[in-house]
């Protein structure tokens, strides 16, 4: 996302000084994609204008303290706290469905306003901003301290057509069903109106979160994006890049979860008409794996596919460099960092009009990229 509106909008608070920003980041960790790669991001790009103080959980304290061991930010500081001493075990993820992390997440709320609410009779911060979870549907407490509130960008509005979920398994249409009942419960809550209406803005991932914050009381709303690239990443990424001819494989890189769409990607896969040397590749772990690999062989086309698991971060962009094109196919996805990646890496992306990467890959982003005598856009 562009750091520039939002640093303009700050500014607009206090202007001509260096202000103490408090952040609100539960999921925060550098070198990571998703929510923790937002939270870590955010962070570091406030902090080269302002001193910012960010509250963040316990489970990502190895990995941001090896990285400021590293690469020291002096306008940086790190308070790390969790609910009764409770640290989230993240180790599963990917592995097995995690309903009890949003017990974690309100919880970890209540206790950041909490040391929040002590850190500002001290520190005297100008402003406070909550930047993950991006969830519009839960609470920040933060928003009852008495300085200036930015929410967002939070999303979580966007949802599954129903002509998709023809596909899904039983397990997922339950999840589905599900999400959509705690979304609505979530809109329910008296926190989660009072969080919108103390917020000077809230920043919407899409167009559907933007219209369901609106509807909460949220008075001053705007679309934008919560993942972006800075220079140095974008740089790291164009070495990647092929200039070489590719031969035509197609990658996809995600946990594997039922609403990241990866089946339909190889049910297009299989439906194209394409040389038998093609592939299509698969990269992440998660529940979906099995299933996916069974509808790899009842598409006869297991022997194109290959799934390389979770793998290290140089490893994978190093997989997306010699591929035709990203497949992202997500039904819910509010961000899609990786279509972000895949651009500045020279790879076309091929995702649905629907959440985060439709508002990325757009006609002012695309790129023509000759595929023998046909076009592909990306």
């Amino acid at each position: 996302m562009s750091l520039t509106a939002l640093n303009d909008d700050i500014s607009a608070v206090q202007q001509d000084r260096s202000l103490k920003v408090l952040l609100s980041a539960y999921a925060c960790e550098p070198n990571r994609g998703s929510e923790p790669g937002v939270g870590w991001n955010m962070a570091r790009e406030i902090a080269q204008y302002h001193q910012v103080w960010v509250l963040v959980s316990h489970t990502h304290r190895d990995a941001i303290e090896a990285e400021l061991n590293q690469r020291p930010i002096p306008n940086l500081h790190i308070v790390y706290l969790d609910p009764f001493g409770w640290v989230y075990d993240w180790s599963q993820e990917g592995k097995r469905a995690q309903w009890d992390v949003h017990l974690h997440y309100y919880l970890w709320q209540i206790k950041a306003y909490l040391v929040a609410r002590r850190l500002h009779q001290t520190i005297g911060f100008d402003l406070v901003h909550h930047v993950t979870y991006v969830k519009y549907s839960s609470p920040s407490f933060l928003s009852l301290l008495p300085i200036p509130f930015f929410w967002g960008p939070v999303g979580g509005g966007e949802s599954s057509p129903r002509r998709f979920w023809e596909g899904l398994s039983l397990r997922a249409k339950v999840y589905e069903t599900l999400r959509e009942a705690s979304r609505r419960l979530g809109e329910l809550d008296p926190f989660v109106h009072l969080t919108a209406r103390r917020s000077c803005i809230a920043w919407a991932t899409t167009e559907e979160t933007a219209k369901r914050l609106h509807r909460i009381g949220a008075q001053q709303v705007q679309v934008l994006s919560q993942v972006g690239l800075n220079e140095a990443e974008i740089s790291v990424l164009t070495d990647y890049a092929s200039s070489e001819s590719l031969p035509i494989r197609f990658i996809s890189i995600g946990r594997l979860l039922h609403w990241k769409g990866f089946h339909l990607g190889l049910q297009a896969f299989a439906q194209a008409n394409l040389p038998i040397e093609a592939e299509y590749w698969i990269v992440g772990e998660g529940p979906e794996n099995q299933p996916l690999q069974e509808l790899a062989q009842t598409l006869g086309v297991a022997h194109q596919v290959k799934f390389w698991n979770r793998l290290p971060r140089a490893e994978t962009l190093q997989h997306l460099g010699t591929c035709l094109a990203l497949v992202h196919p997500s039904l819910h996805d509010s961000g899609g960092l990786v279509c972000l990646e895949a651009m500045a890496a020279g790879c076309p992306v091929i995702c649905l009009d629907l959440g985060g990467p439709s508002v990325q890959v757009t006609a002012d982003t695309k790129f023509e990229q000759q595929i023998g005598c046909k076009s592909m856009i990306g």
